[in-house]
């Protein structure tokens, strides 16, 4: 075999983490998107992103087991595929679905000699949602958000298994010294994937869902307006196209490759059968089936990988619930249109985490940590970005001046839990709907739900340049007049935007630095043999008890702040409008402390149990006995302090890890 597959290898992989994490994170990004798109609440969003952690459930751990006694170059590439059929099927709801209409009292045909979207006191019929059945059935095509769903559970399928067989691949036929480094380059890949996919999504959010198909000159919303949907099933389409290309190398890759330093990891046993140690697959033919509940009683009966499995799913559901919402955090609390908030997180939060994985990667390799000082390392490094992480707490701003939500309409606020009170003596008469959302902003700095709400009785101009004038209900010093959208957030509001970014770009860094560390534990702590099995559940364990449920009761939660609900033709609810953001601000930021902050628990009983134990690299020799009753072994075993295999008197072979 070439001397040149395991870079090739390396390198494919390496593109297949990027691609996979650039179409997961561009899903993420575009939720948002889907959620108006579709007309519905945050926690069906959540739903479909958990979708995709419900695909990958099904296949991880067998394939994590199986794969390995396959040709696992060529399961990658079929994966790949298959994400990228998922990413395809994912887009086809645009093509079948009719013009996006969003919810405005303004005739969206560009009509406006009607004025009826203003305040006319002699009219004597309300502006009501039609109760019309056959609209209600009409907008059930909203039920195409169906087809994004399995789309990302096929996703889900085609990624199971890149990530195991792929590290388990590394760990065999990779010097046990170097595992951290190309580690290390693969979760650069696995960041410099979201990157782009940041990028594409905050590209395709400026642009119109329907572009090519509508006369944007004649839209009354911007990217800021939340009824704004941008092109989302244009970054899909590209998403699908990468996943196929990347596929192609994984298909003319050799089932196994050569590994320097193979020699000195070899021991034949006395009955003549070739063994291979430090990471390394067996040479000896094992069955399909043969010792897979042995594998399983062994990592069940491992007390360091159980409470690491315990740890991580604190964590994960605290990063998944932290990283999903945090678009719409960005909108919601600092007025950032979508693209901008995606644009934002991809250029504060991406690299410095790529930086700290490669850093990471490095220092492990080059000062030759061992795996209790990583363990160490990785713990006290999370727990000092989790105290800089409530600072958080402390850049905020406050909601944004909506009459009749947030305030009255004399310009005071108001206790949210009290009734509000859309209708005031400035609008009474002019009969608007109560309903519809198509806000305003009025030159006293208030926003009013609509220009009719408002009680404007004149207008200038066309599309987004629209001029509301005569407002009764605006008490300035001006003519009292109003321009579509809300009003923007203050200067003190984006200054403290400044500084939630300056302080997410080291929380960033510390938060990747503690990964390879804390990843090298994880694969130290359980053997050779049993490392893909081992990858492969505490997956499946992150994948059902953070993955799934998440996003689906975090977006819940957010739900339950939402101040207005859009509506829809039918009179139906549809996506939300507008949150009580110190509410919103509460759960975004409290929920995921709480959670990290009990992951901190099990995480020193694992510092205390690896004080008992030896393992491969450490220079303490004590401890033996402990470490058999960690990896479930009766025998007595011996280790040198490089972790290479020692053949006892007897000629019969006994290894620790």
């Amino acid at each position: 075999v070439s001397t040149k597959f395991p870079t090739v290898f390396l390198l494919s992989l390496t593109c297949a983490c990027l691609t996979k994490s650039l179409s997961g994170v561009y899903m993420n990004s575009m939720l948002t998107q889907i959620e108006r798109q579709f007309d519905i609440s945050t926690s069906v969003a959540g739903l479909i992103n958990g979708s995709f952690e419900i695909g990958n459930l099904f296949f991880i751990v067998f394939v994590s087991y199986f794969g390995t006694k396959l040709h696992r170059p060529v399961v990658i590439g079929i994966g790949c595929v298959i994400m990228g059929l998922g990413c395809l099927l994912m887009s086809l709801p645009h093509f079948f679905m009719g013009r996006y209409e969003y919810e405005t009292t303004i005739s969206p045909t560009g009509n406006l000699s009607s004025n009826s979207f203003l305040c006319m006191e002699n009219r004597t019929q309300t502006l009501k949602p039609t109760q019309d059945p056959a609209e209600c059935v009409k907008e059930m095509k909203s039920l195409m958000w169906i087809c994004v769903m399995v789309g990302n559970i096929i996703r889900g399928i085609g990624e199971t298994p890149i990530v195991p067989l792929g590290i388990s691949y590394i760990e065999d036929f990779a010097k046990s010294e170097n595992s951290p480094l190309y580690i290390g380059i693969l979760e650069m890949g696995k960041v410099a994937g979201p990157i782009f996919g940041l990028l594409l999504g905050s590209y395709c959010a400026q642009i119109y869902v329907d572009i090519g198909s509508v006369n944007t000159d004649d839209l009354t919303i911007t990217p800021s307006d939340t009824r704004w949907v941008g092109a989302w099933w244009i970054g899909f389409l590209v998403c699908a196209g990468v996943n196929i290309l990347t596929s192609i190398p994984f298909f003319f890759l050799p089932k196994a490759l050569p590994k320097k330093g193979q020699q000195e990891n070899v021991a034949v046993t006395k009955d003549g059968k070739v063994e291979k140690y430090g990471g390394q697959a067996r040479e000896e033919n094992l069955g399909i089936t043969k010792d897979f509940l042995t594998f399983m009683k062994r990592l069940f009966c491992n007390p360091i990988y159980m409470l690491f499995i315990l740890t991580s799913v604190l964590q994960v559901n605290g990063f998944i619930n932290k990283f999903t919402f945090l678009p719409k955090y960005l909108e919601q609390q600092y007025g950032k249109s979508t693209a901008e908030a995606i644009f934002l997180i991809g250029v504060y939060s991406l690299p410095p985490i790529c930086l700290g994985y490669l850093i990471g990667g490095f220092i492990m390799k080059k000062f030759k940590i061992t795996v209790k000082k990583a363990a160490y390392l990785a713990f006290c490094l999370s727990v000092f970005e989790y105290l800089l992480f409530l600072c958080h707490f402390m850049l905020t701003c406050d909601n944004a001046a909506v009459a009749g939500l947030t305030t009255s309409y004399k310009g005071v606020q108001h206790q949210l839990h009290v009734e509000s009170k859309v209708l005031a003596d400035c609008n009474t008469r002019c009969s608007c709907s109560t309903n519809t959302w198509d806000p305003v902003c009025g030159d006293n700095g208030v926003a009013y739900m609509s220009a009719c709400l408002a009680g404007c009785k004149k207008f200038v101009g066309t599309g987004t340049n629209m001029v509301f004038q005569d407002c009764s209900c605006i008490q300035s010093l001006g003519n009292s007049s109003a321009v579509l959208g809300l009003c923007k957030k203050g200067p003190e509001c984006a200054n403290r935007l400044q500084y939630f970014l300056i302080l997410t770009i080291i929380i960033s860094f510390i938060y990747s630095l503690t990964a390879i560390p804390g990843y090298m534990v994880f694969l130290r702590c359980v053997k050779s043999e049993e490392k893909s099995l081992g990858v492969g559940l505490h997956t499946f364990c992150i994948r059902v008890f953070a993955g799934i449920p998440a996003p689906v009761y975090f977006g819940a939660l957010i739900d339950r702040t939402c101040l207005h609900w859009g509506t829809l033709k039918c009179g139906q609810r549809g996506a939300c409008r507008m949150y009580d953001i110190n509410s919103f601000r509460h759960i975004y930021l409290g929920l995921p402390i709480a959670l990290r902050g009990s992951s901190y628990l099990p995480a020193f009983f694992i510092l205390i149990l690896m004080r008992k134990f030896q393992f491969p690299g450490d220079i303490d020799s004590s401890a033996t006995d402990h470490t058999e009753m960690m990896l479930g072994e009766k025998e007595s075993e011996h280790t040198d302090v490089h972790g290479s295999p020692q053949v006892e008197n007897d000629g019969e072979l006994k290894t620790k890890l």
